[in-house]
């Protein structure tokens, strides 16, 4: 199945959408997976608590952030995969990561369930017919497709990889 139509998600998703440099999921799921686990897995121990300005996130926090929205948006493209029509709620990202409390966590635990999580996802997709991926779904009172939730989950780990990158390397 092509990349998504701009009818099929919410516009302000597009962002991360248009980050990724795949004309299928499949392909996205070839071309991104190892190169953006290797990234987040390969940071050193000691940059775990580094935040690059006061009141920013740590990477142990971004890293939380990244796994909590991944889990969310796979939960979501699961539902509307299997043709669920209630409405899916939306998250407060900013609530959850000032509960997760990533600080008191090791760096590694974080690294380590990234990788079970990328598995998962990525096993999810590659099960997912191009039929499944075209059903439409409610999440946060928006219409969305199951195709679209998996490029914006590539898109969103793509858009703070280039944070990392640029601020906290």
């Amino acid at each position: 199945m092509s990349k998504p139509h701009i009818n099929d998600y919410p516009a302000y998703f597009g962002r991360y959408i248009n980050l990724v440099d795949a004309n299928d999921l499949q392909t996205a799921v070839t071309t991104y997976s190892h190169p953006l686990t290797y990234f987040f897995v390969n940071i050193p121990e000691e940059k775990g608590n580094y935040a690059y300005a006061p009141g920013k996130w740590t990477i142990k926090d971004l890293l939380q952030h990244v796994i909590d929205t991944e889990r969310i948006m796979s939960y979501r493209l699961l539902c509307i995969a299997r043709g669920e029509q209630t409405p899916l709620p939306g998250f407060a990202e900013d609530a959850y990561a000032a509960s997760a409390e990533a600080s008191k966590r090791s760096f590694i635990s974080l690294k380590e369930e990234f990788i079970a999580l990328r598995k998962s996802t990525d096993l999810l997709i590659q099960s997912l017919t191009e039929e499944q991926l075209n059903n439409a779904g409610t999440a946060s009172n928006k219409t969305t497709t199951a195709n679209a939730l998996g490029y914006i989950i590539f898109g969103h780990i793509l858009h703070h990889k280039t944070i990392v990158e640029e601020r906290y390397l």
